[in-house]
């Protein structure tokens, strides 16, 4: 479709699935010992002594799905959040909206809804024994300059870049979503990953920021199950690019607007663009958007939430049925 021609949301009306569940996948077993025993109540009514001593999983991933009634792909779409988040980014925008979820099953996408080791309905641990390091969780000042909805300075006052398409009256509801993580836990979300997509089979992987990293590690060490990568403004990425596991797949790489906004967004921009290189150079399929210069201009870092969220998704569709 035409640079800068918006397309407008799919058809309203009753989504049919086929099939829907979901399924836990991968993780490992880890015994305390040692702490002790406290009373405790679970309500004023129930109350019993609470031994944390034993065996507990842990590291495991949730996967929800969504097969719609009519597949109109072969491959399966596996949505994976960024950092900080959830599987909830792609159900609904802030503002109420259908979110990427629903497009894409709409689109006749099977889809897979990944909450990794840590985040969501895989849960966590509070065992320093099994992740040493404390979590952290972003707050809203952070959210506001480090998605490029304005400058760090204007949040106070919550003055937007000129253009912003970010739903700015919803930012409230848009941080509800953090949840804490954990900084040492990538290659632990890199065995969750895997383990649900030997569940899933082949498929293409739709990554947003941290989980760009995620997703290209998977590539690497499942090349026969990870088909194409879209990465949705990826913060990170593999460090090796052997030529068996990218050559001929389809790769997209997605980047919404003021990328020069800060020194960050321009450091990361520049590395996609050199990873973008590498995977073309052994033999990838690579196509690289961004956005702004296709004349679709103030897109945040969270374009499956943004007002033109349908356009985007729209246009990601098309992507996969012309090349993957």
């Amino acid at each position: 479709m035409p640079a800068g021609q918006e397309v407008g949301p799919l058809e309203a009306g009753p989504l049919a699935l086929a099939d829907f569940g979901s399924f836990y996948a991968g993780g490992r077993q880890a015994r305390i010992s040692g702490r002790p025993v406290r009373e405790i109540a679970f309500t004023k009514t129930a109350s019993l002594s609470y031994d944390p001593n034993g065996l507990y999983h842990v590291e495991q991933a949730y996967v929800q799905f969504f097969i719609p009634a009519e597949r109109r792909h072969p491959l399966p779409l596996v949505l994976l959040h960024g950092g900080g988040m959830t599987g909830a980014m792609w159900e609904q925008t802030p503002d109420g909206r259908r979110g990427w979820l629903q497009h894409f099953v709409r689109q006749g996408h099977a889809v897979y809804v990944v909450d990794n080791v840590e985040r969501g309905r895989a849960g966590w641990t509070p065992f320093e024994e099994v992740w040493p390091d404390a979590p952290i969780v972003r707050n809203a000042e952070e959210s506001w300059s480090l998605f490029r909805l304005g400058r760090a300075e204007d949040y106070a006052r919550r003055r937007a870049f000129d253009g912003q398409r970010f739903p700015l009256a919803a930012f409230d509801d848009f941080i509800r979503h953090a949840v804490p993580r954990w900084l040492g836990n990538n290659d632990a979300a890199l065995a969750g990953l895997c383990a649900a997509l030997e569940r899933i089979g082949p498929c293409l992987v739709l990554a947003h920021s941290h989980g760009g990293e995620v997703a290209y590690r998977a590539l690497q060490a499942r090349p026969d199950l990870v088909r194409g990568v879209i990465g949705i403004e990826p913060s990170g990425f593999s460090q090796e690019v052997d030529p068996a596991a990218v050559a001929d797949k389809p790769f997209l790489f997605v980047y919404g607007d003021y990328l020069d906004a800060t020194p960050l967004w321009a450091k990361l921009d520049a590395a996609g663009q050199a990873y973008a290189d590498r995977l073309a150079a052994q033999g990838g399929h690579v196509t690289r958007w961004r956005l702004a210069d296709m004349g679709i201009r103030g897109n945040s870092h969270l374009p499956m939430m943004d007002d033109n969220s349908d356009d985007i998704a729209t246009r990601i569709g098309a992507w996969i049925r012309a090349t993957a």
